[in-house]
C-alpha cells in the first residue's frame, strides 16, 4: 500500500502552477470561438439623471462595426434580484459610469474607437455623494444576516459614562477597490438556444441561474466556466455586468462576443469596499477590564441596492463585556454600490477596534499584549455558546515570542535612527467559520485512477491542489492517482469561492463522496469494475448547513514594525509577522500563500490604498492602478506567518477553518499602532500616507 499519510497537511505544490507559468491556462478573454466579436461599454457621464438621446450613427459608420446596443434595442431581461445587472432595460442614470450602451465591433480596437464616437444626451438631476457621519437619510438596516442592524448587550452607554476608564474616538476608512489581476471579463456564445460563457468568476453556479432566470432559460440550457480566474477578492463573488452585456451582445449579434471591462471602468460598476465611519468607545476598569463597548459604523450604499459594510460585527466576537452596543447605520447616496472585498466588514472595523484597544492600552500605561490577553474569553460575548476552538492567546503570546516584543521600549518616539522614528504595534484578529452545503462526485476507474468532480473554483487559492489531497486521504490512495475536474457549472454545483468557505463547503463534499466510494470498492474487494468505473455522487445539504452548538471562528495576532520619516513623512513597514489559529491547516505551501498575500493586501490598506469620492464630479478619483497605489514588491517587506495547530472536532471532516481572508484583518491597525508608537501621533485615517503623517493630522 502506498504512504498516504502526508497527502493532507502536505506542502504539495499547486496542479495548475505549469499551466499558468508557461501560458497554457486560459481564462475568461483568451478563449477564441471562431467569428467573435468584441464588446466596449459606454458609462454615463452624468452623477444623476436620465439618457435623452443615444446618436450611435457617428458609430456605425465606422468600419468593422457590428451593432450599438442601448435601451432602445436591447434585449428585455427577466427581473433580476440583483439590481445592478438589469443593464441598458431603461434610460435612468442612478450614479456615474453607469453602463448606458454597449458597442459591438470585429476587432477590439474598432469597438473601443466607437463606443468613443457614441454621443449620449442626458436630462441631468441634482445629486449627493458625501458620506457624514450625522447624514440625515441614514438608517439603521434590517438584521437579516445576523451581522448588520443593531445588537444590545447589557446598558452599553450608562455602563460607558460611569466606567473609571475612557476611550472615545472616530476612525475613518476611506472607498476601497478589489483591482484583481484579471479584470472582469467574459466570452459569450449562443447556439441551438443554449448559452455558454466563460467568465471570471468566484462561482459559476451562481453565474449560470442567474443568467437563465434573466433570458428566462432552464438552468441547463446554460453552462458557465471560469477554470482559471485571476483573483477577486469579493468583486466576483457574483455575477457582475460584464457577463450579462456579453450574453445580451452574442444574442443579438448572432457571433460569440468577448468582453473585458477596462480597468478604469471597476470602481463604478464591480463593486468597492464603501467608506466607513467609526465611533468606538470603550469603558474599563483600572486594571484593562472591559465594561462596555460601543461600536458605532456609517457607511454609504447606492440607491440601486442596499448594501452594508458591517465593521461593527468582529466587535461582538473578540472581548468580552457585560454591556456593548454594535450599530450600523447605511446611507444610500448617488455612489456605485458597493459589494463584498476581503474580509468584508472585519478589515475595516477591526481596524477600529484594535486602534482604540491600542489608545485604551496607552491610557492605561498597560502593555497591548497583556490587554489583550486580560480580556480573553471561552465564550462568544453576544450569544454565549462556547468556541469550537480560541487560541487569540496562544496566538499573541506566540506572536511577541517570534516578534521580540518583550524587548520593546513602550515610550513613543524613543527609537530613533537619523530623521527615522522606529515603533512597534500589535492587533489581534478573527473571521468567522462559514460553511455551505456542496455537492461533488467521486469515480474510481479500472486504470487505478480517481475522478473528483465538483463546481469549487480556484481564484488562485490552490483549490484544486487541496482538494485532491482531501480525496487522496478520505480514500487512502497517493496523490498523484486523483484527477479533479472544476470551475464549470456542468459539474456537480457548489457553493461560491467567498468568505473564507470554499475549502471547507466543497472538500466536506468532496470527503463524504470519497468515503462513500471508499466504502463501496472495499465492499467490492477483489472484484473488477466495470468498464465506466464505479462512481458515488454526495450532497452536504442539512448536513453542512445544521446548526452548531459552538460558536465558530479562526483567530489571529498581528505584529508590525515601521520606520516613519519626519522629513518625507513616509512610512515604510520593516516586519510584519502573523500568528493564527485557523483549524487544521491542509496544505501549508498554499495556506502560507494565502496568509502573506492577505497581510499585503492589509499593509496596502494601511499606507497606500485609498480612493477618494469627488463631490463635484460624483466620481471616484483614484480609478485605476497609476492612481490608486496597491503595494509592489518594493513595498513589501520580509512577511513571516505562522500558525498554531488546533485540533477541532466541531468544525468539518477536515478538521479546517478559513485562511483566505483573517490575514488582512487586524495588519492595518497593527501598523497604525506601530506608527503613533513611533511618533506619538494617534492616526485615525486611512491610509496613512506622507501628506497625513506631516501634518499630523489624525
Amino acid at each position: 500500500m502506498p504512504d498516504t499519510a502526508s497527502a493532507l497537511g502536505s506542502p504539495a505544490g499547486r496542479r495548475e502552477g505549469p499551466a499558468k507559468v508557461t501560458g497554457a491556462a486560459r481564462y475568461a478573454a483568451e478563449h477564441h470561438p471562431g467569428g467573435c466579436a468584441y464588446a466596449w461599454p459606454v458609462p454615463a457621464t452624468v452623477a444623476r439623471g436620465t439618457v435623452t438621446a443615444v446618436d450611435d450613427t457617428p458609430a456605425l459608420a465606422l468600419p468593422g462595426v457590428v451593432g450599438v446596443l442601448s435601451h432602445h434595442n436591447a434585449p428585455r431581461l427577466g427581473e433580476p434580484e440583483d439590481a445592478t445587472l438589469a443593464v441598458l432595460q431603461d434610460a435612468r442614470v442612478p450614479h456615474r459610469g453607469w453602463y448606458v450602451a454597449l458597442v459591438v465591433a470585429d476587432t477590439l480596437e474598432t469597438a473601443r474607437e466607437a463606443a468613443a464616437a457614441v454621443r449620449i444626451s442626458y436630462a441631468e438631476e441634482p445629486f449627493e455623494v458625501e458620506l457624514t457621519a450625522d447624514h440625515p437619510g441614514g438608517y439603521v438596516p434590517q438584521d437579516t444576516d445576523g451581522t448588520s442592524g443593531e445588537h444590545l448587550r447589557g446598558e452599553a452607554d450608562n455602563a460607558f459614562a460611569a466606567a473609571p476608564v475612557q476611550v472615545d474616538a472616530a476612525y475613518r476608512v476611506p472607498p476601497l477597490h478589489n483591482h484583481p489581476m484579471e479584470p472582469h471579463a467574459a466570452t459569450a456564445a449562443w447556439q441551438d438556444g443554449r448559452l455558454t460563457v466563460h467568465d471570471s468568476s468566484q462561482g459559476s453556479t451562481t453565474v449560470r441561474d442567474t443568467l437563465a432566470g434573466l433570458f428566462d432559460l432552464p438552468a441547463d440550457r446554460v453552462t458557465v466556466v471560469s477554470e482559471h480566474v485571476g483573483g477577486g477578492f469579493g468583486s466576483k463573488g457574483t455575477p457582475r455586468p460584464h457577463v450579462v452585456l456579453a450574453a445580451m451582445a452574442a444574442l443579438v449579434t448572432g457571433r460569440p462576443v468577448k468582453l473585458a471591462l477596462p480597468r478604469r471602468q471597476l470602481p463604478a460598476v464591480v463593486g468597492h469596499r464603501a467608506p466607513t465611519l467609526h465611533r468606538v468607545r470603550l469603558g474599563a476598569e483600572p486594571d484593562g477590564t472591559l465594561l462596555s463597548v460601543v461600536h458605532e459604523v456609517t457607511a454609504h450604499t447606492s440607491r440601486v441596492k442596499e448594501f452594508m459594510e458591517t465593521g461593527a460585527a468582529a466587535t461582538r466576537i473578540v472581548y468580552p463585556s457585560p454591556h456593548a452596543r454594535t450599530t450600523h447605520r447605511v446611507v444610500p447616496l448617488d455612489v456605485p454600490t458597493p459589494s463584498w472585498m476581503r474580509a468584508p466588514g472585519e478589515a475595516p472595523g477591526m481596524y477600529a477596534l484594535e486602534s482604540a484597544m491600542d489608545e485604551l492600552a496607552v491610557t492605561l500605561g498597560l502593555d497591548p499584549v497583556e490587554l489583550r490577553l486580560r480580556n480573553d474569553t471561552d465564550t462568544e460575548p453576544d450569544s454565549g455558546r462556547p468556541f469550537s476552538s480560541r487560541h487569540l492567546a496562544e496566538c499573541l503570546r506566540e506572536g511577541a515570542r517570534r516578534f521580540g516584543w518583550q524587548e520593546r521600549d513602550p515610550r513613543p518616539r524613543a527609537r530613533r535612527e537619523g530623521t527615522v522614528l522606529t515603533g512597534t504595534g500589535v492587533a489581534a484578529a478573527t473571521y468567522p467559520v462559514l460553511v455551505s452545503p456542496s455537492r461533488a462526485s467521486a469515480r474510481a476507474h479500472p486504470d487505478g485512477g480517481f475522478e473528483i468532480r465538483v463546481n469549487a473554483t480556484d481564484i488562485g487559492t490552490g483549490a484544486r491542489t487541496v482538494l485532491a489531497q482531501v480525496a487522496a486521504d478520505a480514500l487512502g490512495v497517493a496523490l498523484d492517482r486523483v484527477r479533479i475536474e472544476i470551475g464549470d457549472s456542468d459539474l456537480p454545483s457548489a457553493p461560491l469561492a467567498g468568505g473564507s468557505s470554499g475549502t471547507a463547503s466543497w472538500g466536506w463534499a468532496v470527503h463524504a463522496a470519497s468515503t462513500r466510494l471508499a466504502e463501496s470498492l472495499a465492499e467490492r474487494a477483489g472484484q473488477p469494475l466495470p468498464p465506466e468505473g464505479l462512481g458515488v455522487t454526495v450532497d452536504t445539504a442539512g448536513t453542512a448547513d445544521a446548526d452548531s452548538d459552538y460558536a465558530r471562528h479562526s483567530f489571529g495576532a498581528h505584529f508590525a514594525e515601521v520606520g516613519v520619516d519626519t522629513v518625507s513623512g513616509e512610512v515604510r513597514v520593516r516586519r510584519l509577522l502573523g500568528v493564527y489559529a485557523a483549524g487544521r491547516i491542509l496544505n501549508p505551501r498554499t495556506a502560507r500563500s494565502q496568509f502573506i498575500g492577505a497581510m499585503t493586501m492589509g499593509l496596502g490598506m494601511a499606507l497606500t490604498e485609498g480612493s477618494t469620492m469627488d463631490a463635484a464630479f460624483g466620481d471616484f478619483t483614484e480609478s485605476d492602478l497609476a492612481a490608486y497605489h496597491v503595494p509592489a514588491h518594493a513595498d513589501v517587506p520580509a512577511v513571516e506567518a505562522y500558525w498554531i495547530e488546533e485540533d477541532d472536532p466541531h468544525l468539518n471532516p477536515m478538521g479546517s477553518k478559513g485562511i483566505g481572508e483573517i490575514g488582512i484583518v487586524g495588519t492595518a491597525a497593527a501598523i497604525g499602532n506601530a506608527v503613533h508608537h513611533a511618533t506619538g501621533v494617534r492616526y485615525r485615517e486611512l491610509p496613512l500616507t506622507p501628506d497625513r503623517v506631516l501634518t499630523g493630522e489624525g
